[in-house]
């Protein structure tokens, strides 16, 4: 699966049923060659995150339960 094909998808918290956003970037582990976490914005409109104090979010990859056609699916 190709990064822009992850970052078509929203990405949902299991345990809130909250929608988080979308993937904005990836944490690769170079060594291994494995994603090691997703990233999702704090704000999805650039123009508030530039204003926004609040971090991204970076879920690790064993956190993701399921990737399907349209969601990811993370536990939080």
């Amino acid at each position: 699966m190709k990064k822009s094909e992850l970052t078509m998808k929203d990405v949902i918290d299991v345990s809130t049923g909250k929608k988080l956003g979308f993937i904005n970037d990836v944490e690769i582990d170079i060594d291994q060659g494995k994603i090691r976490a997703i990233i999702v914005p704090s704000h999805q409109n650039r123009v508030f995150s530039f204003f926004s104090k609040k971090q991204d979010l970076t879920i690790d990859w064993k956190d993701i339960q399921k990737i399907g056609e349209d969601v990811i699916l993370v536990s939080g």
